[in-house]
């Protein structure tokens, strides 16, 4: 077990990135918890935004309508591993945002470059306005965009296999093979935009194929706790 007494006046931030099924959103809050640190889950802001398309009515295949639904796109989220919401405004969308028909469309507005940008600066923001001795923050991007020069940057990868069944257990309502499909297709969209699948030089790649939830969380613990000491003053 890790020493997990990190001690720093400066916060540490902790990027994670990972496709679909990887454990990422689940891991990423465990260790939050495990070091009293935020976590702060990027994809939930882009299915806010994809929410707030589908429901305003905005055109999806149209950039520039999507570019228009940032004007006036008051978001929040709960950063604290135990208290977690998102909302638009004074609607809580945290249910909402998991909507077959939101999912839909969460890559075609990912893939708009006015989107990617006004919400990389959003999550930055967010980010360094903690009060709290570090963030974790994880995503598609985050090593690599939101988060280049973050203390800890580790990619959080499975085989194909491993994140379908894992997928599987979470959505029950749906058949195996739908949730595959579904995944596969995600993977495949979000793919045009960033690459997630491989690590950036710098970041350490932690593959839970083999490992089992706490485990996955123990290794990447042991990831924070070895770099942030070989990073301290």
């Amino acid at each position: 077990m890790p020493n997990e007494s990190l001690e720093r006046t400066v916060p540490i931030v902790v990027a994670i990135d990972g496709p679909a099924g990887s454990g990422k959103s689940s891991v990423s809050k465990a260790v939050a918890r495990r070091f009293g640190f935020g976590f702060l889950d990027t994809g939930a802001a882009y299915r806010a935004l994809a929410w707030r398309v589908v429901e305003g009515g905005f055109d999806q295949e149209d950039a520039d309508a999507v570019t228009a639904s940032l004007d006036g796109f008051d978001y929040s989220i709960g950063t604290d591993p135990d208290v977690y919401f998102v909302r638009v405004g004074e609607i809580d969308v945290t249910d909402a945002i998991r909507l077959p028909r939101v999912t839909a469309v969460v890559s075609a507005i990912a893939r708009v470059p006015a989107v990617r940008s006004h919400l990389t600066e959003l999550f930055r923001t967010i980010a360094g306005s903690t009060d709290r001795p570090g963030m974790v923050i994880e995503g598609r991007d985050i090593t690599t965009v939101v988060a280049p020069d973050a203390d800890v940057r580790i990619l959080l990868t499975a085989s194909e296999e491993a994140r379908m069944a894992r997928r599987s257990l979470e959505i029950s309502t749906q058949s195996a093979d739908t949730v595959a499909e579904q995944l596969r297709s995600r993977d495949r969209a979000d793919s045009q935009v960033v690459d997630f699948m491989s690590a950036a030089d710098g970041v350490t790649t932690v593959d839970s194929t083999h490992l089992d939830f706490e485990q996955t969380v123990d290794t990447v613990a042991e990831v924070i706790t070895t770099r942030t000491a070989r990073t301290s003053p």
